[in-house]
This record gives C-alpha cells, structure tokens and sequence, in this order.
C-alpha cells in the first residue's frame, strides 16, 4: 500500500485533493527561509492567512463605529457568537442547539461540572483517565474539594493494565461494577493527550448512564481532528478548546456541548450572568433571571470578538471541506507516517498510539527507550518542530489541512539519520 521512497510522496501530494488547503496557512520558517516541518497542530494549529482579515475587520468597526459595532457591520458584536455555532457543530457532530463558544477549556469544565456534578454523601466520586491531562485533574481535584471530599477517595482512575500504555473499556466496566453506587461523573480525555488514544465515547455513555451517573468529554485533543458525533454519542456535556486543531491562536476561545436532552431543563444548577439570560429581554436590567435554552444557557459574559473572528476565519477553512474528507486524508497521511516509522531498524523507539485508524486521530506518540529529550532537541536543531512530554514520548501531529506526504517524509528521513 505504501512505499518508503519519496517518489511515493510526491506523487501522493500531487492526487491530494486537499492539499491546496497548505496554501491557506502560515507556515513557520527559518532564519534562511525555509519552511519548518511543523507537527505540533495538536498543541498549536497554524494560523489561517484568513485570520488577519477577519480581525482587522472588527477592528474597523471599532473604529467606524465605537459601540455601535455591537448592532452595525456587516457581523455585528451582539449576536457574533451565533456566526459560529452551526460551523462548529458541524466539526464536533452536534445539533447548533446544543453548541455555544465561549470561555476557555478549564473554565468550561468548572461551569458544567457546577450543572452535571451534583454529589451526596454516597455517590461523589469521579473518574478520569490515570493519565489525563493535568488541567483535568486539577480541576476535578478542587471540585471534590469545593464538594467536602478527599480527592484521595473520590477521584477513581481508570488505568491501563500493567506493562499497557492504552486503555481498556472492559477496565471500565469493572470499575463501574465495583464502584458504581458510588461515582457520580465521568470525566473523560476523548482523545488522550499523551497517547493520542481515541476512546469509545458511546460506549463510556452507556457504561456511565447504566450506573446513573453524568457523563462529560474533554474534546481538547478531538475537536477538529476526529468526529466525536457528540450528539449521537449521548454523552451529556462535553468541551474543547479551539488553539490546537482548530486554529484559532494562542489561548482562544473554548467550545462548549450540552446534549439536547437537558436543554429545556430551568432546573439544572448553573452559574449565571447576563448573557444567558434571555436575549430578548437581556438589556430591560430589571428583570428576574430568565436561561436560555440549550447551551447558550452556560454563558455568562458578553464575548470576547477579537478572538472569535480568528475562530470565524478558522471555521470557513473547515467548512470548506468538512471533516469527513480531512478525516480521509487524516488516515492516509498518519498511516503513511506510522509505516515509514516502522521501517526504521531500531529497537530506540516505539509507536505507543493505537494502530487502528478508528482509535485514534492524526496524533503519533512516539516513546523513545532510555529518554533524556536528546532526540527532540536533535530533532528541532534540524527544523522539525514536534512536541514533547515527559517521561519519554515525542508527540507528533500530521495535520491534514496543512501538513503533506512529503513533510512526513522528510521528517522521518531526518528521524531515522538521528537514530
């Protein structure tokens, strides 16, 4: 199916329908300027050559119209969220009803952990992922604290089996019939940040609901890069951040998912602030609270527009094409790097993500024997830009909205003459 020449990749390039998408991004570039071989979209997306379009556009109506920006131009402030919301939902397999941008990842989590985490002395644990990513854990932490509980009791790792690195449903299972009458939620990494590891998430729906107990996503590291189908997932509440895959800069805005089945519901204990309370009636002041329905019933604040027009210009790149064709070439061009790895004769490193295309996104964690970070730095002194996390794997992400066979090809020749 594939081959190791570059002949192979240069011609896969050329049959690439998506490859003029590379065109529509900043790619990084050296001192002498060449390009990087940029692999780090799953920690930092590329900047859409969109993106300085649709901000200086809201700059201008800063400056044309001062506050009347809010109702005047041609995307006016008030409502500029709703230019959002059917792209997005799109992207994660979710009804507009059920979406909203707003806030960023952690905080996002707090507020429907504030609705979906109601504990009583019997049922308060929560389960996450033994290796989730540590703003998850923090924040689970201090909700069992904010609650009265002792983390040390209430948080319920789900873990790979010893001498594993992924993890098992049927794992899962066995936690919930041990511990089911005690635990409340599971929050859990949709794709695991360090092993890239894509997990089931109908399946740990329905083991959660089985044992009555909410169930909420951490999309992070899926949104933009696998189709999650959220809605039909039946997970009840999920949230993403919008830098990595959805190319949105440095510390943008967040996504938001709330199943439509507790859309209607006034009863949910929530945090609120002005912008969810009904928008007809949001500026009369005087008002008792009145929630939106569905998700824009979690916001809180009036938005920040500078950084939702870089999401804007981020999404018309998406709906362009949609995710099933980048999910296409995905699998192409993370299978193709998965060979060329594999044909390097070395017992140093180690594919640790999931072989089937179906448990994972266009993430390669590659676990490197005997780690130091040598093999990361060696490979950024030669304009390989990957990421890496400690203890010892070098996170690599072939994006498909702007990375090419041939990058990959040249990233794994400069990998195997390291090596």
């Amino acid at each position: 199916m594939y081959s190791s020449s570059l002949a192979y990749a240069i011609q896969q390039d050329k049959e690439d329908a998506l490859a003029p998408l590379r065109e529509a991004f900043h790619i990084p570039k050296t001192k002498e300027g060449k390009e990087w071989l940029y692999f780090t979209g799953n920690s930092l997306g590329l900047q859409p050559k969109l993106t300085e379009k649709y901000i200086q556009q809201e700059l201008n109506d800063w400056a044309n119209y001062g506050v009347e920006g809010h109702f005047e131009g041609d995307t006016p402030w008030l409502p500029y969220h709703e230019f959002l919301t059917e792209k997005m939902a799109a992207i994660v397999g979710a009804k507009p009803l059920e979406v909203v941008v707003m806030n960023t990842l952690t905080t996002n989590l707090h507020l429907l952990m504030v609705s979906f985490y109601q504990p009583t002395k019997k049922k308060f644990k929560i389960v996450i992922e033994s290796d989730a990513f540590p703003s998850d854990r923090y924040a689970v932490e201090s909700q069992l604290r904010f609650h009265g509980f002792d983390p040390e009791e209430g948080l319920v790792e789900w873990r790979p089996r010893a001498g594993e690195e992924l993890l098992r449903i049927e794992d899962l299972e066995s936690i919930m019939q041990e511990q089911g009458d005690e635990i409340a939620l599971l929050l859990i990494g949709g794709v695991n940040y360090y092993t890239g590891q894509y997990l089931n998430l109908k399946a740990i729906a329905d083991i959660g609901h089985q044992h009555g107990c909410m169930v909420g996503i951490d999309l992070a590291h899926g949104a933009g890069n696998i189709s999650p189908e959220l809605h039909e997932s039946g997970v009840d509440f999920a949230a993403w951040c919008t830098y990595k895959y959805l190319n949105s800069g440095p510390g943008s805005l967040a996504g938001l998912f709330v199943h439509e089945r507790h859309a209607h519901n006034r009863d949910l204990p929530r945090f609120s602030g002005w912008w969810n309370h009904n928008k007809a009636t949001r500026f009369n002041m005087r008002q008792p609270f009145d929630v939106m329905p569905g998700a824009e019933g979690w916001q809180l604040s009036n938005p920040p527009i500078l950084s939702m027009a870089a999401i804007r210009a981020s999404l018309e790149v998406f709906d362009q094409v949609g995710m099933a064709a980048l999910r296409e070439k995905s699998e192409k061009l993370t299978g193709y790097f998965e060979y060329l790895i594999n044909q390097i004769d070395t017992d140093r490193i180690k594919i640790i993500t999931p072989s089937d295309p179906r448990q994972r996104g266009c993430q390669l964690s590659i676990q490197v024997k005997d780690a130091d970070k040598s093999l990361h730095n060696a490979l950024m002194e030669h304009h390989v830009i990957t990421d890496w996390r400690e203890p010892d794997v070098i996170r690599c992400a072939p994006v498909p909205l702007y990375n090419s066979f041939q990058d990959v090809y040249h990233m794994v020749e400069i990998l195997r003459k390291l090596l």
